[in-house]
């Protein structure tokens, strides 16, 4: 890539302009009085929210939209270049990078402090700049989600801290150099890149090599694989600073006495023999204990006072579509989630019924893309044992990640397999060919007192937030 002056440019088109990555991208180059310009095809929450800050959408992508004034072209990386926007900017001879670049193009010119992982990276993102935020940091923080505190996926802040989710997805990451990382957890994901576990570690361990040696990796000692990297990039840099966190009390900073209780959860953190006192979340799950342990280490590492650190997570009221309370629909409560690995789905379901002992968990689930869905079939047939009724609607198609042979997996063969599995779940997973479909199911068999909870990573958002309207 031809290095850029950011300086120097003064108009930049987004194509793919809604997606959560280069959204964010855009609202940074308006806030550096760039004349910014986009296409995408259909409006979207996102893209209603770029035009309320000046940014130009175009709602379809034709070769007129791309003027000779332009100065760089920023694509999402699905976006072929048969596209006729990215085919016009080749004629024309115009510079075009991909999201990925141009985040690096920001990050690596400031104090980057990458978050990155399987799972977690929009939740601990989010909760990092809020405990920077609070402890007089002032940092620019990129989520990969739109976060309440900030209206948008995007904070933009004075200091040079610069903290951006760093997605391992076709090895997007690459373009970050950051002095800081925190590494959540490392499991096989992405079967369109990754052919296995052992070439996901390698790329995190490829990445983490772009730290400097004097840099800080935060990580969490109870996962095998990361540990079995970080020690890999320990051997290689040996005045890199490596910071455990977990449950296991060899770990650097361990939490304990777990709880959830009163649409909390409640759990104390030791460093050593030393004890920082008792945190309380307002989102569910051990899961979201971890991701806040993360922001814990990294403040304290900077030196935030443990109070504010502990007021900041308190107030975190969570991210969109990561166990977002919608509302309620005919006496159920409606929770969107983003949750589409098959660890992320058991864990979600499990964190529902940890706040919501007593009442049924309706899980409705979206596998997002089918060569996923084919990699890690055997572990999507063990997510959902936590659940009381299922509805699993059809696979939702990835344009540009399929193969023909994926095509033949169905939800269909998940609910056969599932109630194979677990004979307690016979009579209890309905499978639906499409959303019309699910949405007769939920009207079917939900029951007022009921836990909804809509999970994927695809439209079935657009079912929860229906839902609502019409409650």
């Amino acid at each position: 890539m031809k290095k850029i002056d950011i300086e120097k440019l003064k108009k930049i088109y987004f194509i793919g302009i809604g997606g959560i990555g280069t959204s964010a991208i855009a609202r940074y180059m308006k806030s550096l009085n760039k004349e910014v310009v986009g296409s995408d095809i259909k409006p979207s929450l996102v893209t209603k929210g770029l035009e309320k800050i000046g940014i130009e959408v175009n709602y379809g992508q034709v070769a007129e939209n791309i003027t000779d004034d332009i100065d760089l072209v920023i694509h999402t990386a699905s976006v072929p270049k048969t596209n006729p926007e990215l085919a016009a900017a080749a004629e024309k001879g115009l510079q075009t990078i991909t999201y990925a670049e141009s985040l690096g193009l920001v990050f690596n010119s400031r104090e980057g402090i990458a978050i990155c992982g399987t799972h977690g990276k929009s939740t601990t993102t989010a909760m990092v700049g809020g405990v920077l935020e609070d402890g007089g940091i002032d940092p620019s923080v990129l989520v990969g989600s739109i976060v309440p505190r900030y209206g948008s996926n995007l904070r933009v802040g004075n200091s040079g801290h610069f903290v951006a989710e760093a997605c391992e997805y076709s090895h997007n990451f690459m373009s970050l150099y950051p002095h800081i990382t925190i590494l959540n957890n490392i499991e096989l994901d992405h079967t369109d890149c990754y052919e296995d576990i052992n070439k996901m570690k390698e790329s995190f361990l490829d990445f983490l090599r772009h730290l400097p040696e004097n840099g800080v990796l935060i990580c969490n000692g109870d996962d095998k694989n990361v540990r079995e990297v970080a020690l890999k990039i320990k051997s290689e840099k040996g005045d890199l600073e490596i910071l455990y966190f977990g449950k296991d009390e060899k770990n650097d900073f361990y939490l304990k006495n777990f709880r959830a209780f009163s649409g909390r959860t409640h759990f104390e953190v030791m460093r050593g023999a030393e004890s920082l006192g008792e945190f309380s979340l307002r989102v569910p799950g051990e899961f979201n204990a971890r991701n806040a342990m993360a922001a814990i280490v990294l403040g304290v590492y900077l030196n935030i006072p443990t109070e504010k650190i502990k007021e900041s997570l308190e107030g975190f009221l969570g991210i969109w579509r990561r166990f977002e309370i919608k509302g309620e629909y005919k006496g159920t409560l409606v929770i969107s989630d983003y949750a589409h690995h098959p660890t992320a789905v058991d864990l979600t379901i499990r964190a529902a019924k940890e706040f919501y002992p007593d009442r049924r968990i309706v899980a409705v689930f979206q596998p997002h893309q089918h060569n996923r869905t084919r990699g890690l079939y055997e572990d999507f047939l063990k997510s959902f044992d936590f659940a009381d009724e299922i509805i699993l609607s059809e696979i939702y198609d990835v344009a540009g990640r399929e193969e023909t042979e994926d095509q033949a997996v169905s939800s269909r063969n998940l609910v056969e397999d599932i109630q194979k599995r677990n004979k307690k779940l016979i009579g209890h997973i309905f499978y639906a060919k499409d959303l019309g479909e699910t949405r007769k199911f939920i009207d079917e068999k939900t029951k007022p007192g009921d836990i909804l909870l809509i999970m994927g990573a695809g439209d079935i958002f657009e079912i929860a937030d229906g839902l609502v309207k019409t409650a």
